[in-house]
């Protein structure tokens, strides 16, 4: 099942790239070729504001003998700030900066993943016939620096339009931890009912740096993002790269 979704995640951000590429080239050919610039009244266009994104992750390179232990879906959710600056000359076209958080968790099923081990390599320990915990995730948070290159097909009417972005984001992580709630045996009867909790960046890529893109219509657009860089760094894991899909709510 885990395959399935990663084809199909993988898919949806590839036809995402085309369609916000292909975009991105026709427009200026297309304004070339109008003899009289169109006049936009930006008069109600906001400058500044919040984009929301809820997404669901995958992560991309693991072995399958981990893969098999994560559940299907993992949520995560980004708020961002963004300053939006239309180009003069085509105010179709604007670029915009922001500041925010990014967030991922990626929930596993007897499986523990011990990022406070003091091996140079980080252990994925299936606890199938040990004691386990119920509920497992591994979650992260980065503090991140999106940059858009931005087409809005009527900026005039920005909440009833056509969007579409593309981008990239830099990030630097504030906190990466486990979770584990209510403590299980192999037989699935509860041992104690606990929560465990452990945070450390010891394994993680502090660093963050993934290629975005969204297309949309009003406030509402499908996004895709894909770290450039992995999630762990050089030689704790396999090389393990973020993809994240989901809905954006923003106003530009």
């Amino acid at each position: 099942m885990q395959p399935i979704i990663f084809a199909a995640q993988e898919f949806i951000m590839r036809k995402l790239l085309v369609i916000v590429f292909a975009l991105a080239a026709a427009v200026p050919a297309f304004s070339q070729t109008t003899k009289e610039k169109k006049k936009f009244d930006l008069s109600n266009r906001a400058g500044d504001h919040f984009m929301i994104q809820i997404a669901s992750n995958t992560l991309q390179g693991l072995p399958d003998s981990v893969n098999t232990h994560i559940k299907g879906f993992n949520r995560s959710a980004n708020v961002y700030l963004m300053l939006d600056k239309p180009f003069k000359g085509n105010p179709r076209f604007s670029a915009a900066i922001g500041v925010g958080v990014g967030t991922s968790n990626i929930y596993f099923k007897k499986m523990n993943v011990n990022i406070s081990s003091s091996n140079t390599i980080l252990p994925f320990t299936a606890t199938d016939s040990l004691n386990h915990f119920k509920k497992y995730k591994l979650a992260t948070a980065y503090l991140e620096a999106p940059v858009e290159l931005r087409f809005t097909a009527n900026p005039g009417t920005p909440n009833k339009t056509l969007k579409a972005a593309i981008g990239v984001k830099v990030g630097t992580m504030l906190n990466a931890h486990t979770k584990g709630r209510t403590l299980q045996n192999a037989a699935g009867r509860t041992v104690n009912d606990i929560t465990e909790k452990i945070a450390t960046k010891k394994f993680f890529n502090t660093t963050r740096l993934a290629a975005t893109a969204r297309i949309g219509y009003g406030n509402f657009s499908l996004f895709g993002a894909y770290n450039l860089t992995s999630v762990f760094k050089d030689g704790v894991a396999a090389p393990t790269k973020l993809l994240q899909i989901g809905i954006t709510i923003s106003g530009l």
